[in-house]
């Protein structure tokens, strides 16, 4: 079966704050380092100019939908041109924490379709070998964020996550792999290895 980022591979993780993500990244990566994968890893929104803008905007006041859907296009662009198609270029293996699916996900239950962002996206952005979409109760999401020390912004309240979780439940290709959350750490960290050593071979 052929595959989009021949020689390298992008793995992202998705889901709604709270569920685990930047835990599986890291434990990725050190994966990748323990079997000597070339990997790099990154997360969106970025830390480039349009990423902190959006950022920004998460604690100081939400933008307008249209707003935030241009910011999101221009960082991933940007980011997809820096990071992301080099990376693949060389062979490594690329983890990012989020993606274009957050954006069909967060946008999507503001109003937009979440079809035609992915549409969008999909006309630039390297479509990912693997999602881990990692499926956690946002109301156990949002004690999480508190748990760390963080208040809820803008996009993580409780009423949103849920319409957040929906969306991402409900899109659809080939690449997404759901995990279960909801288990001790260490066994959603197993099943995130298994799926990994399935498509990284």
């Amino acid at each position: 079966m052929s595959r989009p980022n021949t020689p390298g591979w992008l793995v992202v993780v998705e889901g709604i704050d709270g569920a685990g993500k930047s835990t599986v990244v890291r434990a990725l990566a050190e994966h990748c380092a323990q079997r000597g994968l070339a990997c790099v890893t990154g997360s969106e929104p970025t830390r480039g100019e349009w990423g902190m803008k959006l950022r920004r905007s998460m604690t100081e006041g939400r933008l307008t939908l249209d707003e935030e859907l241009a910011l999101f296009l221009k960082d991933r662009a940007e980011h997809v041109e820096q990071l992301i198609r080099p990376s693949l270029a060389a062979g490594k293996v690329v983890l990012l924490d989020r993606y274009y699916l957050s954006t069909a996900a967060y946008q999507g239950a503001r109003g937009a379709d979440p079809a035609v962002i992915l549409e969008m996206n999909e006309r630039f952005a390297p479509q990912p070998d693997l999602v881990l979409l990692l499926d956690f109760d946002p109301d156990g999401g949002l004690v999480r964020i508190r748990a760390r020390g963080d208040a809820p912004n803008t996009f993580e309240e409780a009423e949103q996550l849920r319409a957040v979780r929906e969306i991402f439940l409900g899109l659809q290709r080939p690449f997404i792999r759901r995990v279960d959350a909801s288990r001790p750490a260490y066994e959603v960290l197993a099943g995130c290895l298994a799926e990994f050593a399935r498509v990284i071979q």
